[in-house]
């Protein structure tokens, strides 16, 4: 599957910090029960990896992918745990040189016309605009359609459930990214329910 198919899967790609294993499991199945299949967990802490190796085996619904990456050493780890994409917060030339050799779909950040003509020259048209909100947001993502009416955006940092709907209204945006589906409060009390709703509510902006 090429990386836009991925992104369309879901109008929302929740940004998911896991600090624990056990939480693996039961977050992905709140989340595609709520209607949200596409989940980026982070490499923000240490069990990450072996979080995405539990939902590949266990969520088969799952469409499951690492964010954070920002190495090569991240991109090969990502593949050996079972990643079916990668997400990066920003991407340095060793990074997408890798990306582009490697087997896995890659989203590499950006923040600026630079960025983004660096990332195309490396053969990555689907990019994820970070951080959003402090980058312009809806009106930068305009701004960038005009230039590059082949590139398309995954807006991430800063986006909300209010703010969401308006992004994916435009054209170059196939889908957001939030932290808002899977906040810590909720995993870390096991309220899985609620974070269904969320997922809910998250999946009915494309509907």
């Amino acid at each position: 599957m090429k990386t836009p198919d991925i992104l369309a899967l879901s109008p929302v790609m929740p940004v998911i910090a896991l600090e624990r294993v056990a939480d693996a499991v039961p977050l992905a199945r709140a989340l595609v029960k709520g209607g949200i299949r596409l989940l980026e967990v982070t490499l923000r802490t240490p069990v990450a990896l072996e979080c995405v190796r539990a939902i590949a085996a266990e969520v088969p619904e799952a469409v499951v992918g690492v964010g954070t990456i920002t190495t090569p050493a991240d991109l090969e780890a990502s593949v050996r745990a079972g990643a079916v994409f990668g997400v990066s917060p920003g991407a340095s030339a060793s990074l997408l040189k890798a990306a582009a050799a490697g087997p896995l779909p890659f989203v590499p950040g950006v923040m600026t016309p630079s960025d983004v003509i660096n990332a195309a020259e490396s053969g990555f048209n689907t990019l994820k605009l970070f951080p959003a909100a402090q980058a312009g947001g809806l009106e930068m993502l305009k701004a960038m359609g005009g230039p590059f009416p082949h590139v398309r955006f995954c807006p991430t940092g800063g986006v909300t459930l209010q703010s969401a709907p308006a992004l994916l209204a435009l054209k170059n945006v196939v889908c957001v990214g939030g932290s808002w589906l899977t906040p810590k409060a909720l995993i870390d009390s096991g309220d899985w329910a609620a974070i269904e709703t969320l997922a809910r509510d998250a999946a009915a902006l494309r509907q």
